[in-house]
């Protein structure tokens, strides 16, 4: 077993690793009856999309021997209706500038085949941007 979710009522769960212990508390959204004071359920789809991206990138730049500490992404999740689902995930990757394009390219290759990015529906659309701009 992975994990263990708890609902701890008034649409809050607590999501424990078993593993290692950690955990996270997950709220219901304010535009879906909820309080909004933690991550939603959706959000932690699509910003574990970018963990999973920065996770890859990570695991082949430590083999290229290229440090990519401070590098970031930001996540915009978009929602439609009927029924209610992710449609759309932009990432926005900003990283180290001093990579050699070669290795940029490698890199944004392992990423673009990170697990979550092939688990998610094919329907959700997914906007991914890589800016190699950090200092």
């Amino acid at each position: 077993m992975t994990s263990k979710v708890t609902y701890q009522g008034n649409l809050r769960t607590t999501c424990k690793h078993l593993r290692s212990g950690n955990e996270f508390v997950t709220d219901a959204p304010v535009d879906n009856n909820g309080l909004g004071e933690a991550f939603s359920p959706t959000d932690t789809v699509a910003t574990g999309l970018a963990s999973c991206m920065l996770t890859m990138m990570g695991i082949k730049a430590r083999d290229l021997k290229i440090d990519l500490s401070g590098a970031t992404a930001a996540v915009t999740k978009h929602m439609a209706a009927d029924p209610r689902r992710i449609s759309k995930i932009e990432v926005n990757l900003e990283l180290p500038k001093g990579v050699a394009e070669k290795n940029q390219k490698i890199l944004q290759r392992i990423a673009d085949t990170c697990p979550v990015l092939y688990s998610l529906h094919p329907d959700i659309e997914k906007v991914i941007t890589y800016k190699w701009i950090l200092d």
